[in-house]
């Protein structure tokens, strides 16, 4: 379960006092894919940051799986996003010197655990992701789609529950998107995942079960997406973004 109440987020810019969330209320109580969609500046990156035990509110609460994060210390965090859930972001982040498979065992490695589980675990996840040949070569060996599924691997090594996804078929064309989302809703429903995602694009939230609409810092409403194509969707979330102005 995801729950904010309340919660407020700004930056000081030089003189300027930025408001990037403004009060927000959100609860996510199902397993499946979710998404939060918003114009850029809307404040969805910073959310996401929250959820993800990235950064802590200055006002609210948040609570994933049960933890209420804004008590937690620098530790606490840092543990907390290592075992309990997983993170996928637009960009791969994948050491270069690396292979996939060690890229995938590296949170594992630095945190000096059974080099046997390890092992084991990354080889699992990625035959499962398609990428069983591909596990010994280094990221510039791989295509984007690729890589992007080694970071999802890695997200998924200690089997949390909820993963948070920013942009993550971003960098990615259509094709490689299109199989990719595939995957994540194989793999949701087989280990009866929670995947929170920020996106603008409907293509990519079209195949969440509800998308959150942030404007202003603010979650304005929501929309059930069953039966919807992304035309459908995209026409709903304007009228969304129409009442807001």
């Amino acid at each position: 379960m995801v729950v904010c109440t309340g919660v407020h987020k700004h930056y000081d810019l030089g003189h300027t006092e930025v408001k990037a969330l403004r009060g927000v209320d959100l609860t996510i109580d199902q397993t499946g894919f979710f998404a939060i969609m918003g114009p850029s500046g809307s404040g969805k990156s910073t959310l996401l940051h929250l959820l993800a035990a990235l950064d802590t509110p200055d006002q609210g609460q948040v609570r994933v799986g049960g933890t209420d994060l804004s008590r937690m210390t620098d530790a606490e965090l840092t543990n907390f996003r290592r075992k309990s859930i997983g993170i996928v972001f637009q960009q791969f982040n994948l050491i270069p010197t690396l292979t996939a498979i060690e890229n995938v065992q590296l949170p594992g490695t630095l945190a000096g655990d059974s080099k046997e589980f390890l092992q084991k675990r990354a080889s699992e996840l990625l035959t499962r992701l398609g990428l069983k040949e591909r596990m010994n070569h280094r990221p510039d060996a791989l295509s984007g789609g690729e890589q992007q599924r080694v970071a999802i691997a890695r997200a998924l090594l200690y089997s949390p529950k909820i993963v948070f996804a920013d942009e993550p078929t971003g960098n990615l064309d259509s094709a490689s998107s299109r199989r990719l989302w595939e995957l994540l809703k194989e793999i949701a429903a087989e280990q009866q995942l929670t995947i929170v995602m920020v996106t603008h694009e409907p293509f990519a939230a079209v195949h969440c079960r509800r998308v959150y609409v942030l404007m202003d810092g603010v979650v304005r409403g929501h929309i059930d997406v069953e039966g919807m194509d992304a035309g459908g969707l995209a026409s709903r979330y304007q009228q969304f973004v129409a009442a807001a102005r």
